[in-house]
């Protein structure tokens, strides 16, 4: 391995940077305007356990409606929520308001330029900060995340499982960051890693690093990084109850805290095995949907009760026509599709 590749790598990405709407292009100065690093920190956590092509409708969406941080920390809860909803990981969008409001009640609407004082907002972690500070504010930084790790460890043939491989990883990657160029570099890091330097089947003889990559002389670049083995996910069964009445479905909103903290969803129980629908009645079992969170698979049974009229239950009763565009997460959307879907059991209600 030689010390020389950040400067190679430096002169592909110029010729094969990805333009996109939160990034500034490699060389030039940052825009001056003050709202850019508001901008920056908007993709970044959007970016979190998303792709670019997910993200980027949203981000036109969220900049369009909220085009500065203090216009999104003014924001109603329940908008933003309902915009956010399809990007998954709810928990990201309550720390998106509680860090828009800290940023203008401690520092007058305008981020913080330094990694520790960006630390210390909610939700922002080491990565976000080292981000925010290069790429919103041109300081020098060391930005890691799975891409570069995935081009640093191969590099590097670091043998060591992930997640400990990551101090091994960080001390052979900050002493060769350029000074003044520490943006362009980890945005290189990610353009290879998103082109070339793949999770699977990496395209080593396209790769402006092959002659510095020790694992590529190996003869095993597919190999690194190195994972510990996964866990298996347990699944857990629920259910989700459709009450409908009057041309009309009952929601509610989830509790603040909690998976789907603060989302319109249908009632549900806690999704920890059986539980009684929330009134009597003549329930019909619709099918069920299933989705994938971080440490647990659900299986989610769909029951649905028609009436004549709407009983007093808490909760909001939303028009049929209005379920699609009401912002439900993707779960409880899959869950609400079988519902609308059931022409066959309102034909023998009505009969």
């Amino acid at each position: 391995m030689t010390d020389s590749w950040p400067h190679e790598l430096l002169h592909w990405y110029r010729a094969h940077a990805r333009d996109l709407p939160w990034r500034n292009p490699p060389g030039r100065q940052l825009p001056g305007d003050p709202d850019w690093p508001y901008r920056v920190w908007l993709s970044e956590v959007m970016l979190q356990q998303t792709t670019v092509e997910a993200a980027t409708p949203y981000f036109h969406a969220f900049t369009s409606r909220w085009p500065t941080v203090s216009a999104l920390a003014a924001a109603d809860d329940a908008d933003v929520m309902q915009a956010w909803a399809g990007l998954g990981y709810y928990a990201r969008a309550r720390n998106l308001l509680a860090c828009a409001r800290a940023v203008v009640e401690r520092h007058g609407g305008r981020f913080p330029a330094s990694e520790a004082e960006l630390r210390d907002l909610p939700g922002i972690g080491d990565y976000t900060a080292a981000a925010v500070a290069t790429f919103g504010f041109g300081r020098d930084a060391v930005v890691i995340d799975g891409n570069v790790e995935r081009v640093v460890s191969r590099i590097c043939a670091i043998a060591t499982p992930l997640p400990a491989a990551r101090v091994a990883i960080r001390a052979a990657l900050t002493p060769l960051v350029p000074q003044g160029q520490a943006g362009d570099f980890a945005q290189a890091m990610m353009d290879l890693a998103r082109r070339v330097c793949t999770a699977r089947t990496p395209r080593c003889l396209a790769c402006p690093l092959i002659s510095a990559c020790a694992a590529q002389k190996a003869g095993t670049p597919g190999a690194f990084p190195v994972k510990a083995a996964k866990k298996a996910r347990p699944t857990r069964q629920g259910t989700a109850w459709w009450i409908e009445a009057d041309g009309a479905v009952l929601t509610v909103l989830r509790p603040a805290k909690g998976l789907l903290g603060g989302m319109r969803a249908l009632p549900s129980c806690d999704w920890r095995g059986g539980s009684a629908p929330p009134l009597a009645g003549d329930w019909q079992t619709l099918g069920v949907v299933r989705h994938g969170f971080t440490h647990f698979d659900l299986e989610l049974h769909v029951q649905a009760l028609i009436l004549p009229a709407k009983p007093a239950m808490m909760g909001e009763w939303l028009a049929l026509g209005a379920v699609e565009s009401a912002g439900m997460p993707t779960l409880f959307a899959k869950a609400a599709r079988l519902g609308l879907a059931a022409d066959d059991f309102r034909e023998n209600k009505a009969a």
